[in-house]
């Protein structure tokens, strides 16, 4: 239990910092080229949920309906690791992975009213939406959990052979 709670911090300090960091040395829309044709530091907020998902919604409920939306994942992240976290020594790390991310992007959503994102990865004209370090844990957690649960599949069925 110590162990996710240090990643959570972890986590959520680290992208708070970042976001911190990109808000009080760039400009909105302002860019950095970091790795030509690849890789820039951009200053870009999101108001809606991955990907932009709602963010073209200009209503004042989408606000609290991502905070209430993200406060019930987080209930349900905290009863999967009591429930999981024993089954195999990755549940825990990756649940803790996308809670730590769910925290330090609700804080955005409190603190500015938008998540800030500004990872921007890109080839020619072609750009991956932008990220930060909340939807890389979000991310990471979510592929440790599912590589988890498909080995835990897989040798439950060898044992059942």
């Amino acid at each position: 239990m110590i162990f996710s709670i240090i990643l959570i911090l972890l986590v959520v300090v680290l992208d708070q910092v970042t976001k911190i960091w990109v808000v009080n040395n760039f400009q909105l829309y302002e860019s950095l080229e970091v790795i030509p044709g690849f890789f820039n530091l951009t200053y870009l907020t999101n108001k809606g949920a991955a990907f932009g998902f709602l963010a073209g919604v200009d209503a004042a409920w989408r606000h609290y309906f991502f905070l209430i939306l993200a406060s019930i994942a987080l209930v349900l992240l905290v009863v999967a690791w009591f429930r999981l976290h024993r089954d195999h020594r990755f549940y825990g790390p990756a649940l803790a992975l996308i809670a730590g991310g769910a925290i330090g992007n609700v804080i955005d959503r409190v603190r500015v009213g938008a998540v800030v994102d500004f990872l921007d990865f890109y080839v020619a004209t072609s750009h991956w939406p932008a990220f930060n370090v909340a939807d890389s844990a979000i991310t990471l957690g979510v592929a440790l959990f599912l590589l988890t649960n498909y080995l835990e599949e897989r040798q439950k069925k060898h044992k059942e052979e």
